[in-house]
């Protein structure tokens, strides 16, 4: 990036780089509660700033450096943006009401190097990784589109954000800080496909977000036929990374397992993975499958209840996630794939 973004630049940077153009400290304070409390980051819209002030924040900062350039919505109230990035890649994010809380789902990465093969978000691979600033511009454009800062945020949108984990924390501390936005760390979670690295530098925060492993299978056997070899770990070794992550979080962690019919729906599936819950004291939310075509199907909803129900009855903590957004392209990288592959 040629230049910073001006979201996820501190109050105190603002108030040094005022001062580096002989302008008074305070109006790098001003700046911040033009991002930070107002959520506006173009400029022209800060309307007590002089206007050479307002041209030179322009000139030097990245405000803004993506737009939305597609939406989707559905008859529940579920939309999904697509944004443009700043070099003309694209990327995906959700805003999710129910009742009366707003979720916002955001993306990591430009694509997804993990490839599981059900999810439409690595069909490209990685492309790149999203600077802070980048993923701080999601959570802005979802607000404004929202009208309203969200309740909750999760970040399971495209890419696996632990691979990113540099940029990936520095966005969780704007989010966080007082001096950013000031969400609680409980309403944010982070999702991983069982990057065991990532857990553990996660753990070493020491911070109450919650972390979800999308898991999909309770044994190394299946979940070598849905998550190809080259950052597919152990189940043994996620499940003890998962355990850390408890000691150190001091956060129960969420086990995500997306229902497929004839690979990882069977009673035996869903005992073993009631008992792994119990065993690591995790909660499973199952996610029945939301078709990207090929071969995968989702499970009748008999099947569906009957593999809550076997699961629970091995003492798990147990919920099926309430389908949103069904009939808006809203599995994970449709509506991108869509806009790249108009064909296909």
């Amino acid at each position: 990036m040629s230049r910073p973004f001006l979201v996820g630049t501190s109050p105190a940077v603002l108030r040094e780089w005022a001062k580096s153009h002989d302008l008074p400290a305070f109006r790098g304070t001003q700046i911040a509660d033009w991002v930070y409390k107002k959520g506006i980051v173009e400029p022209e819209r800060m309307n007590n700033l002089p206007l050479p002030v307002r041209e030179l924040i322009g000139n030097e900062f990245l405000a803004p450096g993506t737009a939305v350039t597609e939406t989707a919505g559905s008859g529940d109230g579920t939309e999904k943006l697509l944004l443009t990035l700043q070099d003309g890649e694209t990327i995906e994010m959700v805003l999710i009401p129910a009742e009366e809380r707003l979720t916002f789902c955001l993306s990591t990465q430009v694509g997804c190097p993990v490839q599981c093969r059900f999810c439409a978000s690595g069909r490209d691979g990685l492309i790149r990784n999203l600077a802070a600033g980048e993923i701080l511009e999601e959570f802005l454009l979802g607000c404004s589109r929202a009208g309203r800062r969200p309740d909750n945020l999760v970040f399971m949108g495209i890419g696996e954000g632990l691979l990113n984990f540099r940029e990936l924390a520095a966005t969780l501390e704007v989010l966080s800080s007082p001096e950013g936005f000031g969400m609680s760390p409980r309403r944010i979670t982070v999702s991983t496909s069982g990057y065991v690295p990532g857990m553990l530098k996660f753990a070493e925060l020491e911070r109450e977000f919650t972390l979800a492993i999308s898991l999909h299978a309770p044994d190394d056997e299946t979940r070598s036929r849905l998550i190809p070899d080259k950052l597919r770990y152990p189940v043994a070794e996620i499940m003890a990374a998962a355990d850390l992550y408890l000691r150190k979080a001091g956060r129960m962690v969420t086990l995500e397992y997306t229902l497929l019919e004839g690979f990882n729906d069977t009673p035996p599936h869903a005992r073993a993975l009631g008992a792994l819950a119990v065993r690591h004291r995790c909660k499973v939310n199952l996610i029945p499958y939301n078709s990207t075509g090929g071969e995968f199907r989702r499970p009748s909803r008999q099947a569906i209840r009957e593999f809550e129900e076997t699961v629970a009855a091995a003492g798990a903590h147990v919920t099926v996630r309430v389908e949103r957004g069904a009939k808006s392209v809203a599995a994970c990288g449709q509506l991108r794939t869509r806009a790249k592959h108009p064909d296909s």
